[in-house]
This record gives C-alpha cells, structure tokens and sequence, in this order.
C-alpha cells in the first residue's frame, strides 16, 4: 500500500491489513493499484507518523474562535440598536456559521481522535452539516460585500432595499441554499448505499464521499467550482465597481485608510475560506487516483481539517467584528459593567 522506502518498511498495519474499502469489507493489496488512504488505517497512520500533534492548533483554535464568536453574537443579540443594523446581521449570520462548523468540525476530530466509532448515517449527517455551515459562511461573505456596495451605490435607498426584515429573509434563504445539496446527497447515499456494509470505523469526509459514484463525484466537483466561481466573481465586480464609484474620493489614498484595510480584510477572508474547499477537491481527485502514497494523502487530510479550515474562522471575529467601533463600544462597556459590579 505504501510506495518507496514507506512500501519497503517493516509497518505492520498495512501489508497485514490489506486494503480496506470505505465501507469496511477487506480485499487484498494490489501493488498495481497504488496508494489508498482508508479508514482502517488511518489512525494506525496517525499514531505512527504522530500526526496527532494536530489536535493541538485543532483544539486551541477552535476554542478560541468559539469564545470570540459566542462573545460576538451574544453583543449584537442582546442589543437591539446592533440588531437594526443590516451589516451587523450579517455579520451574525456569519458567526453563527463558523460556530456551527467548528461544533461539528471538533466533534468529528474528537472521535476519530478517540477512535471512536460513527455509524454511517450519523457520518453523512455530520459531513452534511458541515457542507451545510461551510457555504452558507461563504455565501454570508459575499452578502457583506454585497452591503457594502449597495451602501456606497444607493446611499438614499439603502435602508429600503436592505432592510432588517428584509436581510433575516435573505438569510434564511442562505441557510436553506446551502442546505439542499447538502441534504440531497445524504438521501442519494442512504438510497444507493444502504446495503453496503460498515464497519463503524472512523468518519472521513474524504473517504466517506470519494467513495461515491462517478456521478454524484462530478456532481460533487461541480458544486465546488460553481460555488467558488460564483462569489468569487461577485466579490471582485462588487470591488470593482466600488472603487471605479469611489477613485476620486480620495478614500483610497492613504496606505492604511480604511477602505483599502476592509478591502485587504474580505480578500484575505476570501482566499483563507476558498483555500481549504479547493484542497479537499485536490484531496478527492487525488484519493480515487491513488497517486499518492498514504502518508502524503493522510498530511494533506490532516493538514486540511485541523488547520486550514479553521483559519479563516479563527481570524473573522478579528478582522471583522472587532474593526465596528459599536461592536467594540459595546464590548468595553460591558467589560466595564462587569469590572464596577465586581469593584462593589
């Protein structure tokens, strides 16, 4: 199973285990096929490389941003002048969306840590829901720069055509968008693959949807780049079209005004958010070509689920909620509410 000098080491696991599918049933190693990366030996790979070293920036960032966010969403729920402000629903709608991610993120971290095994359908479920956040964080992106550029465009209409009403209607279609495809494919799993065995083990994403028919994986890779294409475009022409609007304002002449550090902000959240969602594509292109040995497919798995897609959401209560000045108020008169009552 293993290529090079790995293929030629005396590694008990994988010339012992054979090759194992998704679902659990073992078939012998086929030199000829190459590489695989399958749950039965995945954690062995991780106990012997020491790739569980990642549990620690997986545990710390998730506990920080967690903190951060609820921190957040907690200021601008309990506060009913935030609550009137669109950008700061949206803002909220995109807290909650990298809350939930990295609930279920951590909790499929921590039982394949544990080696704890997931049934099947609690599996799709999780991969679903996480789809479900990750898309609906991206979609929250761009409906911010969409307020931005409706700001700046129609400044007379803006509270008409973006109002708070009309923005929580908007983002409960977010959710629902993202949650079709999502919830399609769990029902097309349980349909074609509930005869297929499992064995419990533990809870990939890459495994679990690379194992998928050649159909639902081109469904799957067109649904990435559509969704990728789509916002990414509409990120740039909305940037676009604001600074043709704004040039001879004079906002974007100082090296560190604020228009070109919002701009900096949504392009860094961009690549980080985008960044993880290509690689697992690569991750899956790579997985059911078998080019790569195990170890190099399990850092890439690992590298992808325990740090990349955290980044993004570690840095967005910084780089956007903390940059409000009224979110910022907020926070100090409550840390100085709290600081008096504890004086007395």
């Amino acid at each position: 199973m293993f290529s090079g000098a790995l293929g030629r080491s005396s590694l008990p696991f994988p010339q012992q285990l054979g090759t194992r599918t998704w679902a659990g049933r073992v078939a012998p190693h086929d030199p000829d096929r190459g590489p695989t990366m399958h749950n039965s030996t995945w954690l062995e790979g991780v106990r012997h490389w020491n790739m569980d070293l990642f549990l620690i920036p997986a545990v710390t960032l998730t506990a920080l941003t967690l903190a951060a966010d609820s921190l957040l969403l907690a200021c601008i729920l309990c506060s009913r002048a935030l609550r009137r402000e669109t950008r700061y629903l949206l803002l909220a709608n995109a807290l909650a969306a990298d809350t939930v991610f990295l609930a279920f993120n951590m909790a499929v971290v921590s039982c394949n840590a544990l080696g704890a095994g997931v049934p099947r359908l609690a599996c799709e479920l999780l991969t679903a829901a996480s789809i479900t956040a990750y898309c609906c964080g991206i979609l929250s992106i761009t409906l911010m720069v969409l307020d931005t550029y409706v700001a700046v465009r129609w400044p007379l209409h803006y509270q008409r055509l973006l109002s708070p009403a009309r923005t929580r209607r908007i983002l409960l279609g977010t959710w629902i968008l993202s949650t079709m495809y999502p919830a399609s494919q769990v029902i097309v799993m349980e349909v074609t693959q509930s005869a297929v065995p499992w064995d419990h083990t533990p809870c990939l994403f890459v495994t679990l949807l690379g194992s998928a028919s050649g159909n639902m994986m081109v469904g799957i890779h067109m649904y990435c780049s559509v969704g990728v294409i789509l916002c990414g475009s509409l990120i740039v022409y909305f940037y676009a079209r604001l600074y043709v609007i704004t040039r001879t304002s004079g906002i974007w002449r100082s090296r560190y005004s604020r228009a070109r550090v919002t701009l900096l902000a949504h392009a860094t959240m961009l690549l980080l958010h985008f960044g993880p969602g290509l690689v697992f594509s690569v991750e899956l292109t790579l997985f059911q070509s078998r080019t790569l040995g195990h170890r190099q497919l399990l850092l890439m798995n690992m590298l992808n689920t325990h740090l990349l897609t955290l980044l993004p959401r570690a840095g967005a209560p910084y780089l956007y909620g903390l940059r409000y000045r009224d979110i910022s108020d907020t926070l100090l008169n409550l840390f100085r509410g709290r600081s008096q009552v504890t004086v007395a």
